[in-house]
Order: C-alpha cells, then structure tokens, then sequence
C-alpha cells in the first residue's frame, strides 16, 4: 500500500469520525431543544393561566370599587339631604328665638 492510499485511508477514517461525531451532536441539540421547547410551552401555558386569573381579580376587583363609589355617593346625598332639612330647622328655631 503506498503512502498516498495511507493517506487517503487516514483522512476516510478521520472524515467517518467526524461525520459520526457530527450525526451525534446534532442529534443531541435537537434532543435538547426538544426539551427546552417542551419547558418552554409549560411556561407559556402557566403565563396564560396566570393572566387570565389576573383579569379575573381585577374585573372582581374593580365591582366591589364601583359598589363603593356608589355607597359613598349615596351616603354624601343622604348627607345632603339631612343637611338641609337642619338648616330648616335651625330657621324655624332662630325665628322662634328670635320673635
């Protein structure tokens, strides 16, 4: 066998090797990111549960804020009311004071 066939039997060994060894990393990364996609659609669908409690709390939220403004606007026109039947009171005392 003559130093050229050597050579070029090395280098076809050599090639083999690296094919191999590029067959194995690529399968290896396309198992990893197999993996990193599966975590990946978890986090997506634990986001998707969480924000749609969050909008469940903020809509429940924001009913008991607006049944509040409506007890304080009720309470300031009662308070109103009141108010202005004491002041015609406090007419009718002072005229009678007064006389």
């Amino acid at each position: 066998m003559s130093s050229e066939d050597k050579l070029f039997d090395l280098m076809t060994k050599m090639y083999a090797d690296l094919k191999g060894s590029q067959d194995k990393m690529y399968s290896e990364m396309k198992e990893g990111f197999k993996s990193v996609n599966q975590r990946l659609d978890k986090v997506e669908d634990r986001l998707g549960r969480v924000e749609s409690t969050v909008l469940k709390i903020e809509h429940s939220h924001g009913e008991k804020l607006q049944a509040l403004f409506d007890g304080y606007a009720l309470n300031t026109e009662k308070l109103d009311r009141i108010e202005k039947e004491v002041a015609k009171h406090d007419e009718v005392i002072l005229r009678r004071v007064n006389s």
